[in-house]
C-alpha cells in the first residue's frame, strides 16, 4: 500500500510541468497524454501555500492556485520545495498585481493570534456543544450502570459528532494567525496540515460577525467571509476569516477589509412589529459604505456589505409577509456563506430601501470606491 501510494505521488509530480510566461501561468499536465493550459495571471483570485503533514516531513509544499472560474478552477503544483515554494507564491502575487516578478514580498502587519486555550473554549461553550457532550456521559453512565450494549447505537454517533464540531475544527485553526500586507488579508493556521492564505484586495464580497449566546457573555465573536474565486468546498473551507477573537477585534478587522466604515455606529432600524419569525430580526442600516443587517436568536448574526461589492437588491415576500404587508429586501453578492438580508420590512420600507441601496451602489462603483485596496 505504501509503495503504491509513493508512486502515485511520483506519477503526479513527474505529470506536471509550469512555467511563467510574459502574462501567463502556463502549466503542462499528462505524461502519455500531454495537456496545457495557459492561464492569464489576470484571473488569479486567489494563491495558497498548503503544507499537508507527510509533505512536512520531507520539507515540501504545494501551491494551490484559485481562478476565477467555477469549482473545477483551482491548480495545485505539488512537491515543490518549502523555500522554492514560497518564491513562486510571491512571484505570482507580485505579477498578478502587475508588478515584476522579482518584486520582493511585501511586508506584513500582525493584527491577532488566537490562543489555543480560546480556541478550544470557544468550540466547547457552544449550545449545540454542551448538549451532546451531556447526552454523551449520559450514554456511557447508562452503559456502565446497565451494562446495555444497544446504548453503543446512541454513544458512537454522539462521540463522532463531538470530534466532527470540536476535534477537526481545533486541529484545522490551531495557530490561526491574521496579518494585513498590502497585498490583502494573510491567514496562517493548521496543526497537521498547514495552510498559508492570502486574500487579496477586493476579494472579499461580505462578511458576517458571528455571536453565539455563551459567546456574548464573553465577548467573543466569530468573522465569516464569501471570498471571491473559492466554490463549492474550497469556499466552505475558506469562509473563516477568524474562528473566534474578542469582539473588538473582530470589528477592527472588519474594518480593516471595508475601511471608512464602523459597523457599530451605523444606525440600525428595526424590523416591524408585526413580523414572526423564528430568526428574529434585529434591524438594518446603511452609511456611506456599507449595509448592515442583525438577526438570529440566540446565536446572533451581523451581517455586512459594502455598497461597492452588492451584485444586485431585489425584493420578495412569502406567503406570512404578504398577509402582514411586509418584505425582505436581498442585497446580493456572489455565492458563499454571508447572504445580507433585511427581513420583515414594511413594504413601503423595503420598496424605498431597494431604491436607496441599489442607488448607492450604482454611485459607488461609478466612483471606483473598491472599499478594500491595500497599496503596495
Amino acid at each position: 500500500m505504501g509503495l503504491i501510494a509513493v508512486g502515485t505521488g511520483l506519477w503526479t509530480w513527474l505529470a506536471v510541468r509550469f512555467r511563467v510566461d510574459g502574462d501567463d501561468l502556463v502549466v503542462e499536465t499528462g505524461l502519455l497524454r500531454k495537456n496545457r493550459r495557459r492561464i492569464p495571471l489576470s484571473r488569479i483570485q486567489a494563491i495558497d501555500l498548503v503544507r499537508p503533514l507527510v509533505t512536512r516531513v520531507f520539507a515540501l509544499a504545494e501551491v494551490r492556485v484559485e481562478l476565477a472560474g467555477g469549482a473545477h478552477s483551482e491548480i495545485a503544483l505539488r512537491y515543490l520545495g518549502r523555500h522554492s515554494a514560497l518564491q513562486l507564491r510571491a512571484e505570482l502575487l507580485a505579477r498578478a498585481a502587475g508588478l515584476p516578478g522579482h518584486t520582493p514580498e511585501a511586508p506584513e502587519r500582525h493584527l491577532w493570534r488566537v490562543p489555543f486555550g480560546a480556541l478550544l473554549g470557544s468550540l466547547v461553550v457552544r449550545l449545540p456543544v454542551l448538549g451532546t457532550v451531556l447526552l454523551f456521559f449520559a450514554s456511557l453512565l447508562f452503559l456502565v450502570m446497565y451494562t446495555e450494549g444497544g446504548i453503543l447505537a446512541v454513544t458512537i454517533p454522539v462521540l463522532l459528532a463531538l470530534i466532527r464540531a470540536v476535534i477537526a475544527p481545533l486541529v484545522m485553526y490551531a495557530n490561526f494567525t491574521v496579518a494585513m500586507s498590502p497585498d490583502g488579508i494573510r491567514l496562517r493556521y493548521g496543526l497537521l496540515e498547514t495552510r498559508m492564505q492570502t486574500l487579496p484586495p477586493g476579494r472579499v464580497q461580505a462578511i458576517s460577525i458571528v455571536e453565539p449566546a455563551i459567546w456574548r457573555s464573553m465577548g467573543w465573536a466569530r468573522v465569516e467571509v464569501t471570498v471571491a474565486g473559492y466554490a463549492g468546498e474550497r469556499q466552505a473551507l475558506s469562509s473563516t476569516l477568524l474562528p473566534v477573537a474578542p469582539r473588538h477585534v473582530a470589528m477592527h478587522l472588519v474594518s480593516q477589509v471595508f475601511p471608512g466604515t464602523q459597523v457599530d455606529a451605523v444606525p440600525l432600524v428595526p424590523a416591524s412589529s408585526k413580523a414572526v419569525a423564528i430568526d428574529r430580526a434585529e434591524g438594518a442600516g446603511t452609511d456611506d459604505v456599507v449595509f448592515v443587517t442583525r438577526h438570529g436568536w440566540p446565536c446572533r448574526r451581523t451581517d455586512v456589505i459594502a455598497h461597492a461589492r452588492a451584485q444586485s437588491v431585489r425584493l420578495t415576500m412569502n406567503p406570512f409577509q404578504r398577509l402582514f404587508g411586509l418584505a425582505t429586501v436581498h442585497v446580493d453578492a456572489p455565492p458563499g456563506p454571508v447572504q445580507v438580508a433585511a427581513t420583515d420590512r414594511e413594504l413601503g420600507e423595503a420598496r424605498a430601501i431597494v431604491e436607496s441601496t441599489a442607488r448607492r451602489a450604482l454611485a459607488a462603483r461609478r466612483a471606483g470606491g473598491d472599499p478594500a485596496r491595500w497599496a503596495r
